[in-house]
């Protein structure tokens, strides 16, 4: 069930009076355009590669240490 007229107002409210009227521009800036990067990815729009291929690394091997101390 959607809220209706009157319920949106109360929301409408409730959300002015925890966020102040500066932050909700921001929020909604915010909120817009996550939804465009979800329908995006959803749509197979992505621009990151599907399958990423890991490069194989060269072994690090380390070195004997010297110790100072007399045996």
């Amino acid at each position: 069930m959607l809220p209706e007229g009157g319920e949106w107002v109360v929301i409408f409210i409730v959300v002015f009076l925890l966020f102040g009227a500066k932050k909700i521009p921001e929020l909604t800036r915010s909120a817009a355009q996550a939804m465009k990067e979800f329908k995006k990815v959803q749509n197979g729009d992505d621009d990151t590669p599907s399958a990423v291929t890991a490069q194989p690394t060269q072994a690090v091997t380390s070195q004997p240490t010297v110790s100072d101390r007399p045996q």
